[in-house]
């Protein structure tokens, strides 16, 4: 289980290249007379903060004290920039350049489309943009008070010298992590950890070998490690998309697997990462406790649009959700979340319950007749004191982790939940899925639930079970063949 620290304590300062991204909304119903391209009638403006800002945000997000580095220009993107740092409660220090602007772009949207995003920069590495002295002033005092530095470069020119900036930070004690950015990572030599996503690994490691699958865990961890030893990195992680992220250190391996179920915008999706790495580590988790949370809160922000954020709450209902157990099992509290989750997405919810002692073709049939008729499958199943209760002193067969990890691992099943009650009733009554179903020949009055189940505008279904199986039966044929063999 992923482990949610409290990040009041947590004191990470972010250097790097700072930005604002603008979103213009509006409708487009015809193409203009003067060109073949849409006309968009602007009705709404959403401004975010992206690069070294978003890695900050996400950090103030969580309840991290943050402070954050940087270079804008002496206008009013710079004005913008600054007054979103405040209102998210992030310590702005930043230096002002007077030659350049503030590092903008601007996304012209239309129903949920991207049609143009414009660009609005100049290089801050061309000679006098800013004064680097004052940027290493501001981080050299700021390193007594600091637990991780970050250091996030989009190639923009704010990290030109970003070695002296590893070398103050490590002299200080402090650990540094740094999004890389281009082929050049000798730069980022002597840093504490690296997180480069495939495309950008492989581009930096790429040997010139032809028909390298940088997808496969024995090549990347190869080459991975070779990077690691040859930069002196402590670490280095590498996000994969669907195959999640890995991250390598001196003693071994460890992957992740993605735990985002949609995907919706990718963008910002690295910043949010090392953002949690750095929030993970001020707070005194290793290494790979802060990859597993930085894997999770990706799975959250990549099914947001846009460059996004977390927060805290949203970080631990996602670890609630993927509370499973080694067998597969959710607990109540993380199924109750769950369904209110799929409930706002509109999904259909379909429960079942039952002992299912001895798992026989007429539970399958049942169970995989019970998924037809919705979007999800929820089992509960009694626990062994409830089976005992009602079968008798000899059953359940199976105890109850075997008899969920079966159930879980059916293609038919989503959750399988424990009650300790005789019956589900009041399991259902709190989660109220969308369709109840018994197997059987019950009257729907007499299904446990029910009547919570229709009050709340749900469906209740029984189902006919395949004729000639049960657990009963099974149990008694291989007690008279025990019997007749002895």
């Amino acid at each position: 289980m992923v482990s949610i620290p409290a990040f009041a304590d947590s004191r990470v300062l972010v250097i790097g290249d700072v930005m604002l991204d603008r979103y213009w909304y509006g409708d487009t119903g015809r193409i203009s007379p003067e060109a073949p391209v849409p006309v968009v009638r602007i009705g709404e403006e959403e401004r975010r903060l992206g690069g070294a800002a978003n890695v900050a945000i996400n950090l103030a997000g969580v309840g991290a004290t943050t402070r954050l580095i940087g270079v804008i220009g002496t206008d009013e993107p710079g004005r913008a920039t600054r007054f979103l740092l405040d209102e998210a409660g992030v310590t702005a220090d930043l230096v002002e350049s007077p030659s350049h602007p503030t590092i903008a772009k601007l996304r012209v949207m239309s129903r949920n489309q991207q049609l143009i995003r414009l660009d609005f920069e100049k290089s801050f590495a061309l000679a006098g943009a800013f004064d680097q002295d004052a940027l290493r002033a501001r981080l050299s005092a700021a390193l007594a008070e600091t637990d991780v530095v970050v250091c996030s470069d989009y190639g923009k020119g704010t990290l030109a010298d970003v070695e002296a900036i590893i070398a103050l930070a490590r002299e200080a004690g402090v650990p540094v992590l740094v999004d890389p950015k281009g082929r050049d990572w000798q730069r980022y030599t002597g840093a504490t950890l690296i997180t480069p996503n495939v495309a950008e690994f492989a581009a930096y490691a790429d040997d010139g070998t032809a028909g390298i699958d940088w997808q496969d865990d024995e090549t990347l961890a190869a080459h991975a490690q070779s990077a690691r030893a040859r930069l002196s990195l402590d670490a280095l992680l590498v996000t994969r998309s669907e195959k999640g992220m890995s991250l390598f250190l001196q003693d071994g391996t460890h992957h992740l697997p993605a735990r985002a179920r949609e995907v919706f915008d990718v963008t910002g999706a690295g910043d949010t990462v090392i953002a949690m790495i750095a929030a993970g580590l001020g707070a005194g988790q290793t290494l790979t406790g802060a990859a597993e949370l930085a894997n999770l809160a990706a799975g959250i922000v990549v099914a947001k649009l846009g460059t996004a954020t977390v927060t805290r709450e949203e970080l631990q209902h996602a670890a609630r959700l993927g509370r499973v157990a080694a067998d597969g099992v959710i607990d109540e509290e993380g199924l109750a979340e769950w369904f209110a989750s799929a409930h706002a997405r509109g999904e259909r919810i379909v429960m079942t319950n039952g002992c299912f002692d001895l798992l026989h073709p007429g539970h399958i049939a049942y169970l995989e007749a019970a998924r037809a008729l919705g979007d999800h499958l929820v089992v509960a199943v009694n626990d062994d004191a409830s089976v005992g209760r009602l079968k008798g002193p000899q059953r359940p067969i199976n105890d109850l982790t075997h008899r969920m990890q079966v159930l879980r691992g059916l293609a038919a099943v989503d959750w399988v939940v424990p009650f300790a009650e005789d019956t589900p009733e009041r399991l259902i009554c709190r989660l109220c899925p969308d369709v109840l179903v018994k197997g059987g020949d019950y009257e729907i009055a007499d299904i446990a639930g029910s009547d919570c189940v229709l009050a709340a505008g749900g469906e209740v279904r029984t189902l006919t079970f395949l004729d000639g199986f049960s657990t009963s039966a099974i149990a008694a044929r291989i007690r008279d063949r025990d019997a007749t063999e002895n």
